[in-house]
């Protein structure tokens, strides 16, 4: 009876082992950004060199994603040393993956279309 209970115990531990491994590998939330009708749900996102990014689009709204930022209510489009060149059209609800960022840094991204929507790419 001890090795039957031995044996489950040791099936379940290596069960919760691999389903944590099946789900950290399977994973792609961590490299996520949502937008609803008029912005970047979060502001920044911070991801690995040679990762990208995933751009959600929560609503019926359509952005235009490219390198710049919005400052003071002006377009500044701007291709910063390093980031990869970003024109992205995300329709309403679907998702668009932008980079690969190969090179470590801080870059800037806005929507032409809502003014203030910036988001700030941290590469490590």
């Amino acid at each position: 009876m001890k090795r039957h209970a031995y044996h489950c115990l040791l099936l379940l531990l290596l069960s919760i082992v691999g389903m944590g491994l099946i789900s950290a590998c399977g994973s792609s939330n961590q490299n996520q950004v949502h937008m609803n009708e008029t912005d970047f749900v979060q502001k920044s996102v911070t991801i690995q060199k040679g990762e990208s990014v995933t751009l959600v689009n929560d609503s019926a709204a359509i952005h235009v994603i490219e390198n710049g930022s919005w400052v003071d209510g002006v377009q500044l489009p701007k291709i910063e040393a390093g980031a990869p060149q970003i024109q992205a059209s995300v329709d309403g609800n679907i998702s668009q993956i932008i980079g690969p960022f190969n090179t470590a840094g801080t870059f800037h991204l806005y929507c032409t279309v809502h003014p203030n929507m910036n988001l700030t790419v941290i590469v490590h």
